[in-house]
């Protein structure tokens, strides 16, 4: 049987991070699983090719969720990662933190060591930023390369006009001081190549000795004696085999596998599992429960000039622009396409931004394959906090078949407000003086401003979709039901850690990739023992005090 001081399941956001991180120093053999293969087909590292990344077969779980009561009964497609890298090889690149509040939200649950002072270091110790001078925001050096879109097509410019005249601020760093305001974003993007967990931190350790990775691996459940995860059962390549940790097993398999490979060990809701065919070891009743997502709606409009990515539609200059990306880094490719947007309020009188919006310089797949092909643009935007909460669980012992996800999309009203003020401000911002000029007619069959609330929520109910954002299935508490600590070990599990997406207890006001990985992070000095990276007190200015 093979042993390992650390098993780490899952080379993902986290998976990555923790591989880096736990074999740096060379003390302790490390084996990370993955599902997938490999992430070296250039449709992972091309920023144009993100949309169709999202979809590609061969690195893809495929999921789909149960069918949405208040979605018109349809079932959501959830891409997620099953490759080196795992969703962020697949994902839009954005480089995103999150929001002060998020995280000092953590901290007033009980969670000490998870306010924002406590994080920020973590997200400057993997950053390397090299268009922001190292300040007490930002940081230099580390293995996650970000920079700073160029938003150099005029349709950006227009949107981003249009929102400052209604009233919305400026803003030029959305992981500083503030997330209010538009502006323009930062990507995980490095001389026109995505940056990945895989390619910042798997690559750089994956010549070391104490380091193992192996692909194409499933991890059927993990063996459980006296109380202490001990070993792990997989189908490698399909067939059967054992792994022994000596010190700890950590699941960084992300918010739906996390979930599913802890219920198929017996670690979950007892009288589920018994239906599932599965006996009880360890009761945990919230694994797998509180799932939150980040639902969108995208407004579609025509454009009357030929400035949008239609242009590169011609089968010779798609070619031609994707050789000019993956050969020189240079070009319409090199770039992803909705680099400007913003953290907004629906109200005014808010303390708070609610939603996040983004500008995409042209049409998605589906549009020009309901026959609206063209030169166009949308607005999309998503609620940053949403309140509807769902669940992900497994449905026979099976490794192999899916577990049953219900997101519970707009299952709360207020969640409904927020998507449907949030409609209605996009609109504004579409028919806006700065806009008018592009607009050739609206594609999007509602008129939002005018439209009556049952109107816009039937819309809605018909048309809103994921933002790939799922989270909080393991979530970390001080509480009797959380399933793992604040130092993200499982209840009632010894030698047994949850890192990834599926441990936030409240989602992130914004892309969960980053964040993902600063939970990584800290939890690899958890896992070794070390001194957290020192507090540091930020004020609104940036200023450290």
């Amino acid at each position: 049987m093979d042993e390992f001081d650390f098993i780490v399941v899952g080379a993902g956001s986290a998976g990555c991070v923790l591989a880096n991180r736990l074999s740096e120093d060379g003390r302790h053999r490390v084996l990370l699983i993955e599902a997938g293969g490999s992430d070296r087909n250039p449709v992972f590292s091309i920023p144009l090719m993100a949309g169709a990344a999202y979809f590609w077969k061969p690195s893809n779980w495929h999921y789909q969720t149960e069918p949405q009561v208040h979605l018109d009964g349809r079932r959501i497609r959830w891409p997620r990662g099953k490759v080196l890298g795992g969703s962020s090889s697949i994902n839009g690149m954005m480089y995103m933190r999150g929001s002060r509040r998020d995280y000092d939200t953590w901290r007033q649950l009980g969670l000490s060591g998870w306010g924002y002072e406590d994080v920020l270091p973590y997200f400057r110790r993997a950053e390397h930023n090299p268009e922001r001078p190292a300040s007490a925001f930002h940081g230099q050096g580390g293995p996650l390369h970000v920079e700073r879109a160029r938003a150099d097509n005029p349709l950006y410019r227009a949107f981003l006009e249009a929102g400052h005249a209604l009233g919305h601020p400026p803003n030029a760093d959305f992981n500083g001081a503030t997330q209010h305001g538009l502006g323009v974003y930062d990507f995980n993007v490095l001389k026109g190549r995505r940056v990945s967990s895989a390619t910042a931190y798997l690559r750089p350790a994956a010549n070391r000795a104490n380091l193992v990775v192996w692909t194409g691996t499933l991890v059927a459940r993990i063996r459980i004696d006296k109380g202490r995860a001990v070993a792990l059962d997989v189908l490698r390549g399909g067939t059967p085999a054992t792994v022994r940790a000596r010190r700890e097993i950590v699941l960084s398999a992300g918010a739906i596998n996390s979930p599913q490979i802890l219920q198929l060990s017996g670690i979950g809701d007892p009288e589920h599992l018994k239906a599932a065919g599965i006996e009880p070891l360890v009761a945990s009743p919230d694994v797998g429960r509180n799932l939150q997502d980040h639902m969108g709606v995208y407004l579609k409009y025509a454009c009357r000039e030929p400035v949008t990515l239609y242009s590169l539609f011609r089968p010779d200059r798609a070619v031609s622009s994707m050789l000019r990306a993956y050969l020189f880094g240079t070009g319409p490719a090199a770039a992803v396409p909705l680099e400007a947007g913003g953290f907004l309020k629906t109200r005014p009188e808010m303390g708070e931004p609610d939603i996040h919006m983004t500008f995409v310089p042209g049409l998605n797949l589906e549009t020009t394959r309901a026959g609206q092909g063209g030169h166009g643009y949308i607005i999309s935007f998503y609620q940053l906090r949403p309140e509807s909460r769902g669940t992900v669980m497994v449905r026979s012992p099976d490794p192999r078949m899916a577990p049953a996800m219900d997101p519970a999309y707009l299952e709360a009203e207020s969640d409904r407000i927020v998507m449907r003020d949030g409609t209605r401000l996009a609109h504004r911002i579409g028919r806006s003086p700065s806009l008018e000029r592009y607009r050739a007619r609206d594609i999007t069959p509602i008129e939002a401003d005018m439209a009556s609330d049952e109107t816009v929520d039937a819309w809605m109910r018909g048309n809103a979709s994921t933002t790939f954002h799922p989270t909080s299935t393991c979530r970390m508490g001080a509480d009797g039901r959380a399933v793992v600590d604040g130092q993200l070990r499982v209840t009632g599990v010894d030698g047994l850690r949850v890192v990834d997406a599926s441990v936030m207890p409240l989602i992130v006001s914004g892309n969960t990739s980053a964040p993902t990985m600063m939970i990584a992070e800290k939890a690899a000095d958890m896992i070794l023992g070390r001194q957290p990276l020192r507090r540091q007190e930020v004020d609104r200015a940036g200023e450290s005090v």
